[in-house]
């Protein structure tokens, strides 16, 4: 059984059988699927099925501005997806062959262990359980953030520790559950959470006033904020509740595939670190830096140790642009958000994030 028909198999159990309406899936043939996935070689599958699809298909929010969200027309923009546009680039030399599928936070791994999207790409946050129980593999920190709130300036709360009693909108299938409840619980506070299964149905209830607050990532708040009737009769409390690396996630047991999700951003990171960007990415092609010429394939072929073509991260620049780039106009100073690069700038330039060398 190869692993697409693994996925396959997952994918009809999910939806109710494969061998006619109504019928069910027998328990040997399960566990036939599931050994044959545990003895599957390190490396068959995703990539394949993508090219002989002609398309990645990604998990993306679809409700949330600066990391995932359709316009009217279905053109999705955002900093999540982006990265799904720098994987179609480096497979086909063509940021367009993405089909963004949108996901809320109870239904995204349900939908990437089925096999229903290729990657999840998703403002989701990387924890110990999420690799260990869902069979998932975080790639890597794209985003570093942390849980706040934001509450009405009229409330006059200058301080998360101010909200014992306080009613609280969060969405559920979180992690912002379980912070919210230990972050009351470690002070002593009185907590009455009210959830939601949608983003935006939790955002409304407390823009209609069912809450005096509401509480997500910080990056997330800001983001949020934009869409309140009254934006600016609202404030981001300071305090950071959390720590939330954010990460794009794939299924266990393809390397291969694993290895060109986390190395897309190692690439775009260690493009902007080496000064490299969709305007003179085509100069740099002609630098004499060992470095640069490794990651723009123009010595050697690193690319093949992935499965790609050796101008691999020549057309993620090209086409898509260095981590800077597509932070900036999605989140930074050329965006609505305005978020500073703080946790998310070089590790150069004061922040965490760093790219292991193309060598």
């Amino acid at each position: 059984m190869s692993f697409s028909e693994i996925r396959s198999t997952f994918r009809d159990m999910r939806r109710g059988g494969s061998a006619g309406k109504g019928s069910v899936m027998k328990p040997s043939i399960i566990v036939a699927a599931v050994l044959a996935a545990l003895t599957l070689p390190a490396g068959a599958g995703t990539l394949d099925d993508v090219r002989a699809r002609g398309m990645v298909i990604c998990g993306a929010n679809g409700q949330l501005p600066g990391f995932g969200l359709p316009d009217a027309q279905g053109n999705w923009t955002g900093f999540d997806v982006d990265y799904c546009r720098a994987y179609a680039a480096t497979i086909f030399n063509d940021p367009t062959k993405v089909k963004f599928v949108a996901l809320t936070a109870k239904d995204r791994f349900t939908a990437l262990q089925s096999g229903d999207v290729d990657v999840l790409a998703r403002n989701t946050t990387w924890t110990s359980s999420r690799e260990t129980q869902l069979g998932l593999h975080a790639t890597g920190p794209n985003y570093y953030d942390g849980q706040g709130f934001i509450v009405r300036k009229a409330l006059k709360v200058n301080s998360a520790l101010e909200l014992s009693d306080a009613s609280v909108c969060v969405q559920q299938g979180t992690t912002t559950e379980l912070n919210l409840a230990d972050y009351f619980r470690a002070n002593r506070m009185k907590l009455k959470s009210v959830t939601f299964a949608q983003l935006d149905e939790a955002l409304k209830a407390y823009d209609t006033g069912r809450c005096d607050a509401f509480t997500t990532d910080v990056s997330q708040l800001y983001s949020v904020r934009l869409k309140l009737a009254k934006p600016d009769d609202h404030v981001v409390l300071p305090e950071i509740i959390s720590k939330e690396p954010l990460s794009p996630f794939v299924r266990q047991g393809d390397d291969q595939w694993f290895n060109i999700v986390r190395w897309v951003h190692f690439a775009m990171l260690n493009a902007e670190e080496l000064n490299i960007n969709k305007s003179n990415v085509d100069e740099q092609l002609k630098s004499e830096n060992p470095e640069i010429k490794r990651l723009l394939g123009s010595e050697q072929n690193f690319g093949e140790q992935f499965g790609l073509t050796k101008d691999w991260a020549y057309r993620i620049v090209k086409l898509v642009g260095n981590y800077a780039e597509v932070f900036d106009r999605n989140l930074g100073v050329g965006s609505q958000l305005k978020i500073t690069r703080g946790l998310n700038a070089l590790w150069t330039k004061g922040g965490i994030q760093y790219g292991p060398p193309v060598r």
